[in-house]
């Protein structure tokens, strides 16, 4: 099968990369040289233009890092929605605003156009290994036609619902609970150190007890215990991600103050410099905030 790869970024490397492994025909497209001639390498075709995808492909992932970035190539002048014969079937896996990807559906649906968005959970460890975690939004039928595809890519693929911002929806909730463990493990483990204790055997301590967590088992082996914070999943693209949660809480009339004072958190070492470090980087910054906390709210300090 054809197999058309738009993004081929952290997430969309690997994945295309097992596509090609796999034995599909993948051609890809992206502004970085680079990830292009990886491709190649590999056995895949560089596409020079979105519309080399369109012409080729039976189906197109795309793998985008930015709201603005996703609604140019799906909904642009010279989009996916406006190019894609019947047939072709678009699956997203960016994890965007939600109300983007209600758009695209709707656009979608107006032009015939047979459209997923299935954000995608798992890193980038989870897209070489294939056990990512597929959200997915749209219609179900949709889904089984493409279901084995996706089973290339991640061992759990779920269907949210009809609508196809639910997947969307789902990654956000799931990507809120990561801000708030990883917070937690930095701020724990910084008062564990100040206090002298050996992190590595505190580590062994926890993980058998209800401090334990796949967040403190990333985060502490992956990253902090070497104190190297090359990312696997930016401090950056989670902050963007807890925006857009708090867009969803409004949009449906609540008030997360501690919700927000984690994306606040965020947003100040991200200010600091640290966004394009992994998002366990934030052990850093822990004790050198430049906001401080309340009970009632978050004020500067």
């Amino acid at each position: 099968m054809k197999i058309g790869f738009i993004g081929l970024g952290n997430m969309g490397k690997p994945m295309s990369l097992n596509l090609l492994e796999s034995g599909y025909d993948v051609i890809g497209y992206d502004i970085n040289e680079s990830a292009l001639q990886t491709l190649e390498k590999n056995g895949g075709k560089a596409a020079l233009t979105v519309d080399d995808v369109v012409d080729y492909a039976e189906l197109i992932f795309t793998s985008l890092p930015s709201s603005e970035t996703c609604e140019n190539v799906y909904l642009g002048e010279n989009g996916l929605i406006r190019k894609v014969p019947t047939g072709l079937v678009l699956v997203d896996t960016s994890t965007v605003s939600p109300e983007l990807e209600r758009r695209i559906g709707e656009e979608a649906e107006k032009r015939d156009v047979s459209f997923l968005a299935a954000p995608v959970s798992g890193g980038v460890v989870g897209a070489e290994n294939r056990t990512l975690t597929f959200m997915v939004g749209g219609p179900k039928a949709l889904l089984e036609e493409v279901h084995s595809h996706l089973a290339i890519l991640g061992s759990n693929i779920f269907h949210i619902s009809e609508q196809y911002d639910s997947g969307t929806n789902a990654k956000l909730i799931n990507n809120l609970l990561i801000g708030f463990y990883t917070a937690g493990v930095a701020e724990a483990l910084k008062l564990a150190e100040k206090s002298g204790l050996n992190l590595d055997f505190l580590f062994n301590v926890l993980n058998v007890s209800y401090g334990q967590s796949r967040i403190y088992e990333r985060n502490y082996k992956s990253f902090m215990v070497d104190d190297n914070y090359e990312p696997g999943f930016a401090l950056k693209l989670l902050n963007k991600d807890l925006r857009f949660a708090m867009d969803l809480a409004k949009e449906h009339g609540l008030e997360l103050p501690i919700s927000q004072a984690l994306v606040d958190l965020y947003e100040d070492a991200e200010k600091s410099g640290l966004g394009e470090k992994d998002m366990s980087v934030l052990f850093k910054r822990v004790g050198n905030q430049t906001i401080t906390f309340k009970a009632e709210g978050v004020s500067e300090a």
